[in-house]
C-alpha cells in the first residue's frame, strides 16, 4: 500500500490532500447490496465465507467512495475458538453458550493458534487486498479485552454488565486472568491480519465506558498498554471506545496511533485533551444522517471546523451507521467531507 494514501497519512499526522473518511459498520443493513447477502447466509456463515465476507468488503468501496475498507467480521469470532459456545440469535444478538465467571474457568481456556482457528478471516483479507483500489487501505479489528470480557462474563449483551462487576469487584484474580488471556489471544489475532495484509487495525472497546475512571485505571488500562504493546509497530492501530469522554486522557494513555472519538465530546475538546501530537478518528453522531442533506452538509462544515485543518484527523462516526438510515445520505456524507475539506470553504 503506497504511503501516499490519505487514510494511512492522517493515521501518522501527516498532512493530506483532504480530509479521509470511512465509516464503521459501512458494509451493513442500510446497503441492499448487503442484505442481498445476508439472505444467503446467517450472520456467523458470512463471517466464515471469504468469498462472501470479502464481497461485502468491498461493496462499500464503489458504493460510497469512502477511503479506506473495514474488512467483514465480528468482535467476538476470537471467542469461538476458546471454547465458550458463540452463536447469534435473531433479534437477540450474540449469545455464549460457556460463561467464564471464575479464575479457573478464565486459567483452563485453551490456547489459541488464530492461524488455523480463525483461518477464514485471514483468507477473506487476502481476497479482498488485490480488489481494493490503490488509495484505498483496507482496516483489520479485533475486539477488546474488556468488551471481550464483557460477552464472555455476562453470556451475551448486557446493559449494566453486573455479571461482569461482580467479577471485577468480587473476584479481580478470576477477571484478571481472564483478561490476560484475551490479550494474548487478541494480539495474535490482529497481528495475523497484519501479516495477512491489512494495512491498519482497530481495537473496539465498545463496552469500557460502563466503567468509572478508577476501574478503568486500575483493571483495564494495564492490559490495554500491553496489547498495544505487543501489536506490530509499522502497523497504525485505532483505539476506539464509546461512553468514555469522561476519561478520553485514560483511553489515549493506553495506546494506539489513532484515538476514536464519540459524538458525546466535541472534537476540538477531545483532541485537545488528549494532545495534537496523536491523531483522532470521528465523531460525527450516526442519527444526523437520518436527517435533511443540508443538515448533514452543515454537520460536516462544522466538525471539520473543530478539527482546524490540522493534520491527523480521519472523519468518521461516533458509531456505526444505523440500519435505518438513507443509503444516499451516507453518500452525501462522504462527499461532503471530500468536498468541503479539499476546497477548505463553508460550502
Amino acid at each position: 500500500m503506497p504511503s501516499l494514501a490519505p487514510f494511512l497519512l492522517a493515521c501518522r499526522c501527516e498532512p493530506t490532500p483532504y480530509t479521509p473518511v470511512w465509516l464503521m459498520r459501512q458494509a451493513g443493513r442500510y446497503l441492499s447490496e448487503y442484505r442481498a447477502v445476508r439472505e444467503r447466509f446467517s450472520f456467523l456463515e458470512l463471517c466464515k465465507t471469504p468469498s462472501a465476507a470479502a464481497e461485502v468488503t468491498l461493496q462499500p468501496v464503489d458504493i460510497l467512495g469512502v477511503d479506506a475498507a473495514i474488512l467483514f467480521a465480528d468482535i467476538l469470532l476470537v471467542l469461538e475458538p476458546l471454547g465458550l459456545g458463540l452463536s447469534f440469535t435473531k433479534g437477540d444478538g450474540p449469545h455464549i453458550a460457556h460463561p467464564v465467571r471464575t479464575a479457573e474457568q478464565a486459567e483452563r481456556l485453551p490456547r489459541v493458534d488464530v492461524e488455523d482457528a480463525l483461518s477464514f478471516v485471514l483468507e477473506t483479507i487476502r481476497l479482498v487486498k488485490p480488489q481494493l483500489p490503490k488509495r484505498v487501505p483496507l482496516i483489520g479489528f479485533a475486539g477488546a479485552p474488556f468488551t471481550l470480557a464483557s460477552y464472555a462474563i455476562e453470556g451475551g449483551g448486557s446493559r449494566n454488565c453486573v455479571h461482569t462487576k461482580r467479577l471485577l469487584y468480587g473476584h479481580p484474580q478470576a477477571f484478571h486472568a481472564l483478561m490476560s488471556r484475551l490479550v494474548e489471544v487478541t494480539a495474535d489475532y490482529l497481528n495475523a491480519q497484519s501479516r495477512a495484509g491489512v494495512d491498519a487495525v482497530q481495537v473496539f472497546d465498545s463496552w469500557v465506558g460502563n466503567l468509572a475512571p478508577d476501574d478503568y485505571r486500575a483493571s483495564v488500562l494495564p492490559h490495554m498498554r500491553e496489547l498495544f504493546n505487543r501489536l506490530d509497530p509499522s502497523v497504525p492501530a485505532i483505539h476506539f471506545s464509546t461512553g468514555t469522554s469522561g476519561f478520553i486522557e485514560l483511553i489515549a494513555a493506553a495506546g494506539g496511533d489513532v484515538v476514536g472519538l464519540d459524538w458525546r465530546i466535541t472534537l476540538d475538546e477531545g483532541w485537545q485533551r488528549i494532545g495534537h501530537h496523536r491523531a483522532v478518528q470521528g465523531n460525527l453522531d450516526p442519527g444526523v444522517l437520518l436527517g435533511p442533506r443540508q443538515v448533514i452538509r452543515e454537520r460536516v462544515r462544522e466538525l471539520l471546523e473543530r478539527a482546524g485543518g490540522r493534520p491527523g484527523h480521519v472523519f468518521n462516526l461516533g458509531h456505526g451507521v444505523l440500519p435505518e438510515t438513507p443509503r444516499d445520505n451516507v453518500r452525501a456524507l462522504v462527499d461532503a467531507v471530500h468536498e468541503l475539506s479539499t476546497r477548505g470553504t463553508s460550502g
